[in-house]
C-alpha cells in the first residue's frame, strides 16, 4: 500500500465513472435511469469512504505536503504531474467528497430528463474541483481551475430555472474572463523561473521584485475575488443561485466558492507576501462592503435562494478579512469559516430545493406555518440558521470567532464592522425562519404538506452532525491546520514585522 497513489485514485475515480456513464448509460427506461442513480450515488459514496483515508493517514505534525505523487508530464518544458496535500487542502478534498453523495441524493426524484448527462456532469465536476485542491504543479493547477467552470455551466445552463441561459452564460464569463489574467501571470512566472512546481514557485516568486509582485498579485486577485465571489464582481452568483437546480446551488455554494479563497491562501500570500501585505487595505476595504451591503440586499430580498445566495457573499467576505490579517487566528478563521460555510449553505440550499419540490416556488411570501404539518424539516432548517448567524456550539460560531479575534488584532475599525455584518446576518436569517415556520399559512395546500422523507433526512443528517460536532470539538479541523498555517506564518510574519517597524 506505501506506493498506492491514493490521490490520482481521488482525483479520477469520479471520472472513470463518467466515462463509464458515458459509454454504458443509455436508455429511457425508469429501471435505466434507476440504475444511473444507483451508480453515481454508490460511486461517489464509495469515493468519499476512500478520501477518508487520507485523514486517517494523515500527519499533522509536518507542514510538508503529503500523499505526494510526482510524475514526468512534458518534461521538455519542466512541467510535471505533481499532486499532493498539506493541512490546509486536507478538508476541502473531504468536504467535496463528502458533498458530491448529497448533490446526487438532491436530483434523485427533482431531475427526470437527461439524468445520464446530468451524473456524468457532477462526476466531471467532483474530478476537477479534487484536481484544484490537489495539485502542485501550477500548469495542471489552472486546467483543474478552470475546466471546472464547463459541467457547472451547463448544470445551470440546461438543468436549471426559466433564465438558466443567462445565468449560466453570465457566470462562465464572469469566472473566464477574471482567469485569462491569471494565465498571463502563470506564463510570465513560468519564463522567469522555468517551472511551474508549486512548491518551488513559493521560493522564487518571493525573490521577485516588490513592483513585479504587486502586478503578479493583481492578476492572481482578479480571478480569485470572481471566484470568491468579491464586492463588485458578486453579481453573477445570485443569479447562478436562482436558476441553478438544488444540486448545482449545494455544490456552487459549498465548494466552487472556496476556490478563490484556496488560491490566496496557497499563492498570494506565501508566493507574494510583499505585495499580499501592500494591498491588505483594499481586500479589507471591499470585503467590509460585502459584508455590510449584501446583508443589506438581503434584507431586501422575496426569493429564498436568493437571500442565501447574498448572505454567502457576506460570509465569504469575513473569510477574505481573516486571510489578510496576516495572524494565526484570522487564516484559522478563515478556513474554519469556509469549511463552515460549505456545510451550512449547502444544507441551507437543499431546504430550500425541499420546499420548492413541494411548491414549485422559493418566493418567501408563499410559504408560513410549516412548522405544524413538517416539524422535522422546521427542526434541521432552525438548526442551519442558527448556525449560519453563528450560535455557539455550531461551526459558524467557531469560524467568526476567530476571524473577528484575528482581525481585532490588526485593525479594530474592521472588526467592528465585520461584526456589524454578523448581526445584520442574524436579522435576515430570523427573519427568512419566522415567515417560513411560524408565519400564517396562505393556503390549505401549505397545511397538508409532506415532512422530511427518507432521501431529503439523509441529506440533512450527515450536515447536522457536522454542525454540531465540529461547533462543539473544533479541533478536530484545527489541530490538522495548525502546523502548515504555522508554516504559512513564517513566510510572511518576518515582512509585517519589518512593516511595522517601517511605520
Amino acid at each position: 500500500m506505501p506506493h498506492l497513489p491514493l490521490l490520482s485514485i481521488i482525483v479520477f475515480l469520479p471520472l472513470a465513472g463518467a466515462v463509464f456513464l458515458l459509454l454504458n448509460g443509455g436508455g429511457k427506461h425508469e429501471h435505466s435511469a434507476n440504475r444511473v442513480r444507483w451508480f453515481a450515488l454508490i460511486l461517489t459514496i464509495i469515493e468519499f469512504l476512500i478520501s477518508l483515508k487520507l485523514l486517517t493517514g494523515f500527519d499533522s505534525t509536518t507542514a510538508a505536503f503529503q500523499f505526494e505523487e510526482k510524475y514526468s508530464w512534458m518534461a521538455g518544458y519542466n512541467i510535471s504531474y505533481h499532486l499532493g496535500i498539506d493541512g490546509i487542502s486536507l478538508f476541502f478534498v473531504l468536504l467535496t467528497t463528502l458533498l458530491l453523495p448529497i448533490c446526487i441524493l438532491a436530483g434523485w426524484k427533482a431531475i427526470d430528463h437527461q439524468l445520464r448527462e446530468y451524473m456524468i456532469a457532477f462526476l466531471m465536476l467532483e474530478t476537477l474541483v479534487l484536481g484544484v485542491f490537489c495539485s502542485l504543479d501550477f500548469m495542471l493547477f489552472y486546467f483543474f481551475f478552470e475546466g471546472s467552470l464547463i459541467p457547472m455551466y451547463l448544470i445551470i445552463g440546461v438543468w436549471g430555472g426559466e433564465n438558466r441561459v443567462y445565468a449560466a452564460y453570465k457566470f462562465f464569463l464572469y469566472t473566464l474572463l477574471g482567469s485569462v489574467l491569471l494565465l498571463l501571470a502563470l506564463l510570465y512566472i513560468y519564463f522567469q523561473t522555468g517551472t511551474t512546481d508549486i512548491p518551488v514557485l513559493m521560493e522564487k516568486v518571493r525573490t521577485f521584485p516588490e513592483e513585479i509582485q504587486e502586478i503578479l498579485w493583481l492578476a492572481f486577485f482578479a480571478s480569485f475575488a470572481v471566484k470568491i465571489p468579491m464586492w463588485p464582481v458578486h453579481t453573477w452568483l445570485p443569479d447562478a443561485h436562482v436558476q441553478a437546480p438544488t444540486a448545482g446551488s449545494v455544490i456552487l455554494a459549498g465548494i466552487l466558492l472556496k476556490l478563490g479563497g484556496y488560491g490566496f491562501l496557497r499563492f498570494s500570500l506565501p508566493m507574494m507576501p510583499a505585495a499580499s501585505h501592500e494591498f491588505a487595505g483594499l481586500v479589507f476595504g471591499l470585503s467590509v462592503i460585502a459584508v455590510i451591503y449584501t446583508s443589506l440586499v438581503a434584507l431586501m430580498q422575496k426569493d429564498m435562494k436568493k437571500l442565501i445566495a447574498y448572505s454567502s457573499i457576506a460570509h465569504m467576505g469575513l473569510v477574505t478579512i481573516g486571510i489578510f490579517t496576516f495572524t494565526t487566528l484570522g487564516i484559522e478563521g478563515s478556513i474554519f469559516q469556509m469549511l463552515s460555510h460549505g456545510i451550512v449553505s449547502a444544507a441551507l440550499f437543499i431546504c430550500v430545493g425541499v420546499l420548492y419540490d413541494r411548491m414549485h416556488t422559493k418566493e418567501i411570501a408563499k410559504f408560513g406555518g410549516l412548522v405544524e404539518p413538517m416539524p422535522r424539516y422546521a427542526l434541521y432548517f432552525m438548526l442551519f440558521t442558527m448556525a449560519s448567524i453563528g450560535l455557539p456550539a455550531t461551526t459558524g460560531f467557531v469560524g467568526e470567532f476567530l476571524v473577528l479575534a484575528g482581525t481585532y488584532q490588526v485593525n479594530t475599525t474592521v472588526t467592528a464592522l465585520a461584526a456589524l455584518g454578523a448581526i445584520l446576518g442574524a436579522t435576515y436569517m430570523l427573519w427568512l425562519y419566522k415567515r417560513v415556520v411560524f408565519g400564517v399559512a396562505g393556503s390549505k395546500e401549505l397545511k397538508v404538506l409532506p415532512d422530511l422523507e427518507c432521501h431529503e433526512i439523509l441529506m440533512l443528517l450527515p450536515l447536522a452532525i457536522l454542525v454540531i460536532l465540529y461547533g462543539i470539538a473544533p479541533d478536530l479541523i484545527l489541530k490538522p491546520l495548525h502546523v502548515s498555517v504555522a508554516h504559512l506564518m513564517e513566510q510572511i510574519t518576518p515582512l509585517r514585522q519589518a512593516a511595522g517597524g517601517q511605520e
